[in-house]
């Protein structure tokens, strides 16, 4: 499987996909509590960060913050991770399968759960990456690689590599789901009401023990249904905003199905015969040169700044 993009519109229509009813993801832009706790009601959360390659993740004795909970696997849903590159969508099952009752996933995923339960979470693992519901709806939303490079590295520095993980309560207690992990980790007593304040706490540890330079972390939380909340209140212009957002969802997660490296180089193409007809080899140098002009001169005027605006277009720098 490839992995899936931390985006709330995706991972929102994964769970649309998965036949799960009035719940959608947000995402969040400040550890504040109140930014949680204004979303109720809030299921867990589902954070993204940069998995450490200099020093040991797992451990089998005592994670780096909270217990573990080894017994905690019989009563809660936690599966490990037995595939890459599916740590997202086995992120949002971890909150999602233990908020049945909660939430209506659908009779597809109960029956996944209960079939489930009576394994291991070993074998929770495999049996996730051998669900061909699961398997299609998470490949529906893989993330596209239209440039693959055919050389192995050979040398130089690793790519960066990331991490989802869950945080949700269950009875009573705030877990931290990491299919990496050999067990649940407790973080200690939580209610529903207390989940916005507790989990804060512990992103801001986890996160605290980052250089100050690494921001590249993502939080997204699993809350009911918006648009129902709105016509619940009678807020016609938040149920307007939320009918947009998701309409707005829906078209980026069709433009992330399809490919443009082919669109876009046809275009190229098509340009470079029409200039080469307009004057040959010397039009289409001419037009070179006077884009990289152009350019140049949209640098300078940004340098002194001229932003150069004016109606032109934006400049994307790499």
């Amino acid at each position: 499987m490839s992995g899936v993009e931390s985006d709330a519109g995706v991972f929102t229509f994964l769970l649309n996909n998965l036949g799960v009813q009035n719940v959608q993801f947000e995402e969040l832009l400040t550890l504040e509590p109140d930014s949680l706790a204004t979303l109720y009601p809030v299921y867990g959360v589902i954070f993204l960060f940069k998995y450490p390659t200099d020093t040991p993740y797992t451990s089998t004795d005592k994670p780096l913050d909270g217990t573990f909970d080894h017994g905690a696997a019989e009563r809660l849903w936690f599966a490990a991770q037995t595939i890459q590159n599916a740590c997202g969508t086995q992120a949002l099952l971890s909150v999602l399968m233990n908020k049945d009752g909660e939430v209506d996933i659908g009779g597809p995923l109960r029956d996944f759960k209960e079939f489930t339960m009576v394994l291991p979470p070993e074998f929770r693992g495999e049996a996730l990456s051998n669900s061909e519901l699961i398997r299609d709806v998470h490949n529906s939303f893989a993330k596209s690689s239209p440039f693959v490079d055919e050389t192995q590295r050979t040398g130089g520095e690793p790519e960066d590599a990331f991490h989802f993980v869950a945080y949700t309560p269950v009875d009573g207690t705030l877990y931290e789901l990491d299919g990496l992990q050999p067990a649940p980790i407790s973080h200690g007593a939580c209610s529903s009401e207390d989940f916005p304040s507790k989990v804060m706490e512990v992103l801001q540890r986890r996160i605290a023990r980052y250089d100050l330079s690494e921001i590249r972390f993502n939080l997204m939380a699993m809350v009911g249904d918006r648009r129902i909340q709105a016509q619940e209140i009678g807020d016609v212009e938040m149920l307007a905003r939320e009918e947009q957002k998701r309409r707005d969802w829906q078209f980026e997660n069709a433009l992330r199905r399809h490919n443009f490296v082919g669109f876009a180089g046809a275009v190229l193409k098509g340009v470079v015969d029409m200039k080469l007809k307009e004057g040959g080899e010397g039009a289409y140098d001419k037009w070179v040169e006077e884009a990289k002009t152009k350019t140049r001169q949209r640098l300078e005027n940004r340098k002194k700044g001229g932003g150069g605006g004016g109606g032109e277009d934006i400049e994307m720098e790499e």
